[in-house]
């Protein structure tokens, strides 16, 4: 049997090997996170009192089940109850659950009906997933362009590169052209694919919806702070999957117009 002396080497190790890892774990997050628009706030708010309500049901019925456990243990000379049928207990467990399902049924729907929403946009996107980039087309402004892994990435993942992925900012999250959005306009985007089911998701915007080939889904989204959000294909697409990220540039909406406008004049597509 070991002692604890010897025991002492390995634990030390184990001890320092999570504190080298701390800083990788300070990012962690448990909850949903509110995001960045109003879509991606009302499922938080939809998340988070579903959660309140589960929290208050489990203290509920794990506090009653303590108390049985605590105050009708065996005891020496009590004979056990003999009833094994209560009316009243089977109608309160049965309407209670109902009342509870009804009335979260309500701000559910509620919130699909927002998602699904997509009048008066101001802006339409059309997204087109490939095996593995995306395409980006601005509808009506004949700008459209790939979206592919940016080159860094690219060449750090591939076998025997001798690039160490840490040493690249925003591995596998970094594009080589963003998709550019304006500040405060709703958006609306139709997405669709050229080969196989992919999804275009975006944490930040409570955005993640397939895109299947043959068919157009859509959806919408405003993004009220400008600045970069990142997101991934959500569906696994074959082989290289993990390396399509997305990248979304936000910018106030006087830049987005001048951006915009040099795009016709100039690259175009």
């Amino acid at each position: 049997m070991s002692s604890p002396r010897s025991l002492r080497p390995p634990l030390a190790g184990t001890t320092a090997l999570l504190l080298a890892q701390a800083p990788a774990r300070a990012d962690w997050q448990l909850n949903l996170p509110p995001g960045a628009t109003e879509i991606s706030q009302r499922i938080y708010d939809m998340h988070m009192l579903v959660l309140w309500i589960c929290v208050i049901i489990g203290l509920i019925v794990f506090g009653a089940l303590t108390y049985v456990l605590v105050a009708f243990r065996r005891k020496a000379g009590v004979r056990p109850a003999t009833w094994h049928h209560s009316a009243v207990a089977e109608i309160l467990w049965t309407v209670i659950p109902v009342c509870i399902l009804v009335g979260l049924a309500i701000p559910a729907a509620q919130t699909l009906i927002f998602i699904e929403d997509t009048r008066d946009s101001e802006l339409t996107i059309k997204i087109t997933g490939y095996q593995w980039k995306w395409n980006y087309e601005y509808v009506g402004s004949d700008v459209s362009f790939y979206s592919s892994l940016a080159r860094a990435s690219n060449v750090a993942r591939q076998l025997k590169s001798g690039i160490d992925p840490g040493s690249v900012e925003h591995y596998l999250l970094e594009v080589d052209r963003p998709l550019v959005l304006p500040a405060g306009v709703k958006v609306r985007y139709l997405l669709t694919s050229n080969d196989v089911i992919h999804a275009w998701w975006v944490q930040a915007f409570g955005v993640k919806r397939d895109a299947v080939p043959g068919f157009v889904n859509e959806g919408w989204f405003r993004v009220d702070e400008p600045g970069l959000y990142r997101g991934q294909c959500a569906e696994l697409c074959g082989r290289d999957h993990g390396f399509m990220p997305i990248v979304v540039d936000v910018l106030p909406r006087a830049e987005f117009d001048t951006w915009l406008a040099g795009q016709k004049t100039g690259a175009g597509t």
